[in-house]
């Protein structure tokens, strides 16, 4: 009895065997591609109706990218982004590009079923948690200022008003 037919875009090769390990045990087809430039293909053969993005790739490359490419391939498809960079920039993008859910790491095979299965909003969530920290809000600032400017450094430090070189080590502390 199959559960679905899972794609799992993930750069780090043991995390996704792990995964889909932990997916096919649960009756799940499962294939694994490992970026944006085999993704199209595999996904067009395979013919998933689920898919777990991890949001940064190797090479650079964005799993906003790989979710817009699944998304145009079948708009019904359940997409969950997993990061272990998470911030509120990169969540509302990835649900505007046609994401199911957006989850962090640590996530296990019950939290990630537990997004794909979760379609509506919940109205009832609680609004009264402690507030975001100014660190916080300071780096999803200057991460919405990166995306806007498609990860131009120079052009994102004018716009914070900052020296190129602050920005850069701001970067090297934490990474996008």
């Amino acid at each position: 009895m199959s559960s679905g037919r899972l794609l799992i875009v993930e750069d780090d090769t043991v995390f996704a065997r792990t995964l889909a390990r932990s997916f096919e045990r649960r009756g799940y087809a499962v294939e694994v591609v490992h970026g944006p430039d085999t993704l199209e293909a595999v996904a067009r053969r395979f013919a998933p109706d689920h898919a777990v993005v991890d949001l940064r790739l190797g090479g650079g490359a964005s799993g906003l990218t790989c979710v817009r490419q699944l998304h145009a391939l079948d708009p019904a498809m359940r997409v969950v982004v997993l990061t272990g960079f998470a911030s509120i920039a990169t969540a509302v993008e990835a649900i505007k590009l046609g994401a199911t859910n957006y989850l962090t790491k640590p996530a296990n095979t019950d939290d990630i079923e537990a997004a794909f299965a979760r379609v509506e909003g919940d109205p009832d969530t609680d609004i009264t948690t402690r507030a975001t920290s100014i660190k916080t809000l300071e780096w999803e600032h200057i991460h919405q200022t990166l995306v806007d400017t498609d990860f131009n450094i120079s052009e994102a430090a004018r716009r914070l008003g900052l020296h190129r070189r602050t920005l850069a080590r701001k970067l090297e502390k934490r990474h996008i």
